[in-house]
């Protein structure tokens, strides 16, 4: 097996395969976020991160808490955990060295939250997460992010897109001065103003019986939820990256052009993510308010959920 050592870390089986079905080895995995390090580590350092993990003849697990054995050069930051119903301690990729470890330890994905550690109540960004139907061309949603991009200048707001790196697309929008529950409300009115735009290719319905063949806007993941970085992997064959992508030029990309092995010449040398992105944004009072008008996705769903089931059994009886 090829080993290697950089930045003081040692490194295994770099030609062995990285996970089933994965059609990379170790090596490339290590070889893309060595290559990017230096645009991905400013978007990880500081927040608590979550990792997805890959090992051979098992299957993807997510990971919060710090590895055993990490070595103590390694951040962390102490963070309650609500699903496991502990506090945990998440790794802060501050430096080139934590993201090779991680990489080692076949780390693929890499997911943080719009805010800082012990800066919980100031979130940096708000996303929508664009989710196109089963079996959809990805036209649609490129159609649909354009509603996405109307909305936000509207509401005299811009944003900048990128690949999730799976099917969809990640519009974010830089903000300052909210807090995480008015980000939240914000990103749902929004939501809701790009899907009243053409009702009839994007929905927010959050139970996927009731979208119909449309794109989903998923507003949920402003607030305290993750979104993965922009260059990381994504655990797929041939590891597609989230790469960003200029508006203009969304029409022509394709989900799995950019991936661990052609992100180098795809993206090039800088740091077009950084480009993209437009300055901190004050978010509308408007947009807050009508948001908080709007029930949230997940509370809403779990309701209506028991609501059918409910009427599901008395139909039975």
């Amino acid at each position: 097996m090829v080993d290697d050592e950089r930045d003081g870390v040692r490194l295994t089986s770099l030609d062995a395969p990285l996970g089933d079905g994965l059609e990379v080895t170790k090596g490339d995995l290590l070889d893309h976020l060595d290559r990017f390090a230096d645009r991905l580590v400013p978007q990880l350092a500081g927040r608590p991160l979550t990792v997805k993990r890959v090992r051979p003849g098992q299957q993807p697990f997510v990971q919060r808490d710090v590895p055993k054995g990490a070595p103590g050069w390694v951040r962390t930051v102490p963070v309650w955990s609500f699903g496991a119903h502990r506090e945990v301690h998440q790794v802060l990729c501050d430096d080139r060295r934590t993201l090779l470890w991680l990489a080692n330890q076949r780390a693929v994905e890499f997911h943080v939250p719009f805010s800082r550690a012990g800066a919980e109540t100031e979130p940096t960004g708000i996303v929508l997460d664009l989710d196109p139907p089963e079996d959809a061309g990805f036209d649609v949603v490129v159609q649909a992010a354009d509603l996405v991009r109307r909305a936000l200048a509207d509401s005299g707001l811009a944003g900048a897109v990128k690949t999730s790196g799976s099917k969809g697309v990640h519009v974010v929008v830089p903000v300052s001065g909210v807090g995480p529950e008015d980000a939240a409300a914000a990103t749902r009115a929004l939501a809701a103003r790009a899907a009243a735009l053409d009702p009839d290719l994007a929905t927010t319905a959050y139970i996927k019986e009731d979208r119909h063949g449309r794109v989903f806007l998923d507003s949920t993941r402003s607030g305290s939820s993750t979104i993965v970085a922009a260059y990381s992997p994504r655990i797929r064959p041939g590891l597609p990256v989230s790469a960003p992508v200029a508006w203009a030029d969304l029409p022509a990309l394709r989900p799995g052009d950019v991936t661990v092995r052609t992100a180098a010449q795809r993206l090039g040398d800088g740091d077009p993510w950084t480009a993209l992105l437009p300055g901190p944004q004050d978010l509308p009072a408007d947009l807050v308010t009508e948001g908080h008008t709007i029930p949230v996705a997940r509370v809403a769903a779990m309701h209506e959920g028991k609501r059918r089931a409910r009427a599901k059994r008395a139909a039975g009886d």
